[in-house]
């Protein structure tokens, strides 16, 4: 089962931060988020943590619709969370953008 969060509106960090084609992992209110801002400027964001054997999502390589966690390689959706190569669970995805120069994510 995936789950994707629209919870309350909160700021992460500045957008001036985090450079186009790079993710980058917070931490607020106990949860590990990852952020990636797309090569079209677009944002996405899900957990910063692969549900296999917890590799740094923020590192991985990413497209416009997928993040694949550095170790194993397991391939996440950022529609819905979904692993798409292996039975490795799902990834929480976030709402996220920004809004005035901050990186805004719903937790």
């Amino acid at each position: 089962m995936t789950a994707v969060s629209s919870g309350t509106a909160t700021v992460v960090g500045p957008m001036e931060d985090l450079m186009v084609g790079e993710g980058r992992a917070y931490s607020f209110q106990g949860k590990q988020i990852a952020v990636f801002r797309m090569t079209d400027g677009t944002l996405r964001a899900t957990d910063a943590i692969c549900p296999h054997n917890g590799g740094p999502l923020a590192d991985g390589q990413f497209d416009l619709g997928t993040i694949v966690c550095p170790l194993h390689q397991y391939a996440f959706s950022f529609g819905d969370g979904t692993c798409r190569n292996g039975a490795v669970g799902s990834v929480t995805v976030y709402r996220v953008e920004d809004r005035d120069g901050e990186i805004v994510v719903w937790l």
